[in-house]
């Protein structure tokens, strides 16, 4: 199978340049650290838009976990 070579985006331009230093072992753990703190922080706030667009509530939630189905 043929790859096709994608061009970096702009945060992985930017992550090169980071990481072009020696970091640390605590230093890249922290950075690890942030970008997951960022990034999770980023999927609540839109998981919480779709849930208000939607109407979803905690008893919604409860019955797909229940749900014998899946």
């Amino acid at each position: 199978m043929e790859q096709v070579a994608k061009p970096l985006t702009n945060l992985q331009l930017e992550l090169l340049k980071v990481f072009s230093y020696d970091l640390s072992d605590k230093e890249l753990l922290d950075i690890k650290g942030m970008l997951t703190k960022h990034f999770s922080s980023r999927l609540k706030k839109k998981t919480t838009e779709i849930w208000k667009d939607k109407g979803y509530s905690q008893a919604d939630m409860l019955n797909w976990l229940n749900d014998e189905k899946q």
